[in-house]
């Protein structure tokens, strides 16, 4: 057989993957692939499966049904190799504050069995990717919020795995030590890393992932690029026009277009609403023009994904 016919495995690969607790189901059939190289963001309110999901593919949480699988390993029947192809970050881990920075990372280099004479190189390596060469010799405890998560980050690194499992890494932090994570996180894609991360900072994902997920009650409701998402979920290519005079000419004349679903005015301006996303909206201007106004501002409406978001989510939790 011709290895070029067999399609390359996903980094991550669920099928039917649930989870219950009692009567309660955390976990809904999540069919869900992530592709190798992927910085890939899961996005949901807190209570929706991110970390369920997230523990499942660490191997800390067995499912209820279906099968998840890692780089080819399932996460149940080959756990063992499952936790030596990924790095797993939770939402709230526990450091020795009391250690030096390199003591806590020769530590887990232990743990993973790397030869002592090789940990020195690995720590140094991993602390300055994370930038933190400079405070190898601090206690922990002196160190930061942000510097917290960095070394959490580079504990994650220690072993050099293909997959990370990043559970909120930017949570509570200030503006500086989010961008100075997320600018982390680039730079182990660009290595290769395949990267999954969770946030409730969707404005930050936005720019940062190339795919995302969307999960509310523990069902998925998209994933995909975070362009489509937002071509999906939204009805349709929303314009914002501006005219020098006569609001009410201007909404006429866009209403008699075939390709517009909707002309009103708001706060001065005029929300022009396409009947789909593919619409080339150059005929707006012509319109007006044609029909003896004077255009003074034209912009389409970048739909964040937190708009997005709040569109197509209720709010629900479990």
């Amino acid at each position: 057989m011709n290895s070029e016919s067999v399609p390359p495995i996903p980094a991550v690969h669920t099928v039917g993957l649930s989870r219950t607790y009692g009567s309660m189901v955390a976990l809904n059939s999540l069919d869900l692939t992530v592709n190798r190289g992927d910085l890939f963001g899961f996005i949901g309110s807190n209570g929706a499966g991110k970390t369920t999901t997230l523990r499942i593919l660490a191997t800390f949480l067995a499912p209820s049904a279906g099968q998840a699988k890692v780089l080819g390993h399932d996460v149940v029947k080959d756990a063992d190799a499952v936790r030596h192809v990924i790095g797993y970050m939770p939402d709230f881990f526990g450091v020795y504050k009391d250690m030096e920075v390199t003591e806590y990372l020769d530590f887990f280099g232990a743990c993973y069995k790397i030869p002592s004479a090789q940990r020195e190189k690995t720590v140094n390596d991993v602390l300055e990717l994370v930038g933190l060469s400079e405070k190898k010799g601090a206690l922990i405890g002196a160190l930061s919020r942000g510097m917290q998560q960095r070394l959490g980050l580079a504990r994650v690194l220690i072993h050099d795995p293909q997959v990370l499992l990043l559970d909120e890494p930017a949570s509570g932090l200030d503006p500086r030590a989010r961008i100075e994570m997320m600018a982390i996180l680039q730079e182990l894609q660009r290595l290769g890393k395949t990267i999954i991360i969770s946030s409730h900072i969707l404005s930050e994902l936005q720019t940062l992932c190339n795919r995302v997920a969307i999960i509310e009650r523990g069902k998925l409701i998209y994933a995909g690029p975070v362009q489509g998402v937002r071509d999906q979920m939204s009805a349709g290519l929303v314009v914002w026009v501006k005219v020098a005079s006569d609001n009410s000419k201007a909404i006429e004349l866009l209403k008699g277009h075939s390709e517009v679903a909707e002309a009103l005015a708001v706060d001065g301006r005029i929300k022009v609403t396409m009947v789909n996303h593919d619409v080339d909206h150059g005929f707006v201007a012509d319109t007006l023009v044609r029909g003896g106004l004077k255009l003074t501002g034209l912009q389409e409406d970048e739909l964040g994904l937190e708009e997005v978001f709040l569109r197509v989510t209720r709010g629900e939790t479990q």
